[in-house]
């Protein structure tokens, strides 16, 4: 008996794993999984490939990012738009061709261009122009169908997979996060290595290759994914023409029931209303059409009851308190050394995801909006050693610092029309810290007792202990955000709704961007640290206030439930876009 039934266990066991590996939740896990290190690996080896096209240069990289974050920011709204107003399989099957053909072109492109560039450069630079216009062009095209398919997928399909369990839709969230974080780690290492060891031109073929190989899979992995959850074929918000033949099936069926054959009778007329109106369509309504959608989407936005929680989020990237080019430049300038900052940026991405584990934790304890409050705290607080790192003695906020006059003298000089890039003011930072760092080796071999390396020591060790500890406040807020949308935002609204909201991230950080611009320098970064922080205090006040509307004195409770998501009027509610 006793091994008829380990038997048993075994292949119970045996069989609740292949169900689970052949499961709509694991094979969208699968899928982006491969669309996010594909992603990490363009993303990290684009800006390497356009400073060695332009011969060293920051230019080009410059232009891109520009590029990106403009067209992600107009185009926001649009893009989420065509999301909601087509099919679930037709939209996911588009981005993803789309996405990976035009990293597949560029691979290619840049291919022939490093094996070429001598040639191209003794003939004419109107080649060389042509590539820089095309590269940019077509890579710009990979992360604008690279934005649908997150929006489609991390906004829309993820819902439907879950079903109405929302603690599997948290953890299936908080998944998706930890994937992000991985292979934010690890892709770069391997495409890193392959450049080292091999060459750009060789680079550039595994990208190619691994994005042609990667689009066949997940093209299998959606339908497969698409196949195992019917209700994914549903969608509201579907265009004039499939609601028209709905209609006409369902009162073919209900031929003697007068409520719903006047309800279908008056819908009937709109449709027919909305037919007339556009047979005769003019060049000035198909010109203004993309307009109305951006206009729609953003007043949608801004009247969703979701919108003050959305803008805490946006306020967020207003920030240097992060592991980005300024932030690891400035500590070159304080004595870190690549190694010491490669092990930081590990321990950082641990704690992210060490706070998506305690996302879903504390939202089964606590509720779903209490843990954004809770995470915003915990954040607040870590970042507060960040402002206490400026004013220890010895940091940069020692040496006075006027953003007025900064930003005069730039003016003067004709820096700051010239320095549009964050890149070239991280590789200011870098060069200040390189010399930074000989002037200190030279002053410690003259006289030890000179050149006391503590007391800078402690303030840099604060500000990064500050922003590995946020990290995890940062990734639990994230989700719980994310986690707010995809519950109080309709059906027929979540792309557009999405695609405003990614549009409010890119803002906030072009913002980030200027704010570096107009305080370059590497003593100036005290300044970023306060001016930061501040917009972070201001977006978890927004979310506090969003918090308090929904739940009043409840919100120190933490043990009571979360009261249900809003359900909104879809007749009053439902966006005419055209």
């Amino acid at each position: 008996m006793s091994r008829t039934n380990n038997h048993e266990n075994d292949g119970g066991c045996w069989g609740s794993c292949v169900r689970y590996f052949t499961s709509a939740k694991f094979l969208l896990y699968l899928g982006h999984s491969l669309s996010t290190w594909g992603d990490r690996m363009w993303h990290f080896a684009v800006s390497v490939f356009l400073v060695e096209l332009y011969g060293n240069s920051l230019l080009l990289t410059a232009v891109y990012g520009l590029v990106v974050a403009g067209s992600v920011l107009l185009l926001g709204a649009i893009i989420g738009n065509w999301v909601d107003k087509n099919s679930r399989i037709r939209v996911a099957q588009t981005s993803l061709i789309v996405q990976n053909t035009s990293v597949l072109l560029c691979g290619i492109i840049l291919m022939m261009a490093f094996l070429f560039k001598v040639q191209l450069e003794s003939r004419s630079h109107g080649w060389l122009l042509t590539i820089y216009i095309l590269v940019i062009t077509i890579a710009n095209t990979a992360n604008l169908a690279s934005t649908a398919m997150s929006i489609t997928i991390q906004r829309d399909w993820i819902i439907v997979v879950a079903g109405e369990d929302r603690s599997i839709l948290a953890d299936m969230n908080a998944t998706l996060r930890r994937i992000d974080q991985i292979t934010n780690i690890l892709a770069p290492i391997a495409v890193g290595q392959i450049m080292t060891f091999g060459s750009v031109v060789i680079g550039c073929g595994f990208i190619a290759g691994w994005n042609l190989l990667s689009m066949c899979v997940e093209y299998l992995l959606l339908w497969k994914v698409y196949q195992k959850t019917p209700a994914l074929a549903f969608k509201a918000g579907q265009k004039v023409e499939e609601q028209e033949l709905n209609i006409q099936k369902d009162t073919e069926h209900i031929p003697n029931s007068e409520d719903r054959l006047s309800e279908a009778t008056h819908v009937t007329e709109k449709v027919v209303s909305e037919s007339q109106k556009k047979e005769e369509p003019s060049w000035v309504k198909l010109m203004g059409k993309p307009f109305r959608t951006f206009r729609d989407g953003w007043t949608a936005y801004y009247h969703h009851s979701v919108f003050l929680a959305g803008m805490g989020l946006a306020f967020l990237y207003m920030t240097v308190l992060g592991f980005d080019s300024v932030t690891t430049g400035y500590a070159y300038t304080q004595g870190l050394s690549s190694s010491v900052l490669s092990l930081l940026m590990a321990i950082s991405a641990i704690a992210g995801i060490l706070g998506t584990i305690a996302f879903t934790q504390v939202r089964k304890k606590c509720g779903l909006i209490r843990t954004g409050f809770i995470s915003g705290i915990a954040q607040l607080v870590s970042l507060s050693l960040c402002v206490t790192s400026v004013f220890i003695p010895g940091s940069a906020s020692d040496r006075t610092i006027s953003l007025s006059s900064n930003l005069s003298s730039q003016l003067t000089e004709g820096y700051l029309l010239a320095s549009i890039s964050l890149d070239e003011v991280s590789q200011d930072y870098l060069t200040a810290g390189i010399q930074n760092l000989k002037n200190s080796s030279i002053l410690a071999t003259k006289d030890t007792e000179i050149l006391p390396q503590s007391v800078p020591l402690i303030s840099v060790s604060l500000l990064f202990a500050g922003i590995i500890a946020a990290r995890a406040g940062l990734w639990s807020f994230d989700l719980t955000v994310t986690q707010l949308m995809q519950e109080t935002v309709i059906e027929s609204e979540r792309g557009i709704i999405s695609g405003v909201q990614n549009s409010m991230n890119c803002l906030l950080d072009m913002l980030h961007f200027i704010m570096v611009i107009l305080a370059p320098n590497p003593e100036s970064f005290s300044l970023l640290v306060i001016i930061s922080f501040s917009f972070v205090l201001m977006g978890h006040m927004m979310y506090f206030r969003y918090a308090y509307m929904s739940l009043g004195k409840k919100l120190c409770a933490c043990c009571s439930p979360d009261p249900p998501p809003p359900v909104r009027d879809f007749q009053h509610c439902a966006l005419s876009v055209g």
